[in-house]
């Protein structure tokens, strides 16, 4: 048996479709962190979902927190923008599970309504099934993963559905969020300076534009990209910042 797990904060936008998506799997655990929007409500129209309400401690640790609410030691974590395909529902029921393995699926990014197939956006694949007998989340506060150091990672086809993205807004919330996590994850243990921010946030827009190909994209690439490169010049600003704070 297999619980899925959702971390939510004013998550209503897609939330509905979310768990619908998971209407097959026995249990999903929802740990919100806080949501003052209709999420709750949502949530609790579903049988098979058990909402805890949790403070955030960091994206990898409350993932963490989040599977050891769960039923059953196999985990399928899913973010709260994200819809588990048919496809993916009926390769995960076929698997043979075995405890040793993580299993991972590509990811199908949209945004502005268009599958994101530049700017390392595909086919971004994501660990996301596994045994939490055997391993866990990282500590990480941002980006965080899946600890597969003693696993064998095998490959799933089928995709998640992600709409990572709706508006602008979008993107200048979670610019603003995981720069905050990454200098507090990173204050006292990394260097950082003005100029590395600028090097940072430059090196990122040119990988995305132009080493991914963010340049086929037209506008939607166009804004990831510079996206990718504000997120970069924020966070290693926000951990020069965060330093200097250390050393008075």
């Amino acid at each position: 048996m297999i619980s899925v797990t959702i971390l939510t904060k004013n998550s209503q936008k897609y939330l509905r479709e979310v768990l619908e998506s998971v209407r097959d799997f026995d249990e999903v655990v929802i740990c919100d962190t806080g949501s003052s929007d209709l999420t709750l409500s949502i949530a609790a129209e579903f049988p098979n979902v058990a909402i805890h309400r949790k403070a955030f401690i960091g994206f990898g640790p409350t993932h963490n927190e989040a599977s050891s609410l769960a039923k059953h030691d196999w985990i399928l974590s899913i973010d709260s923008d994200e819809v588990v395909s048919p496809e993916m529902t009926a390769a995960i029921k076929a698997l043979h599970l075995e405890q040793d393995c993580v299993y991972s699926f590509p990811r199908h990014n949209y945004y502005n309504g268009k599958f994101i197939r530049w700017c390392g956006w595909y086919p971004d694949r994501q660990m996301r099934l596994y045994n939490r007998q055997k391993t866990q989340f990282s500590d990480a506060q941002v980006h965080e993963a899946i600890i597969a150091k003693d696993c064998t990672v095998l490959s799933v086809e089928a995709p998640i559905i992600h709409y990572s993205y709706s508006t602008h807004s979008d993107f200048l919330a979670k610019m603003q969020s995981y720069s905050d996590l990454f200098a507090r994850q990173y204050a006292g243990r990394k260097k950082s300076s003005p100029s590395q921010a600028v090097l940072h946030g430059f090196f990122a827009f040119l990988k995305s534009y132009v080493l991914k190909r963010g340049f086929l994209g037209g506008y939607e690439g166009f804004i990831i990209s510079i996206y990718n490169g504000n997120t970069a010049f924020y966070k290693y600003l926000k951990l020069f910042e965060a330093n200097r704070q250390l050393e008075k």
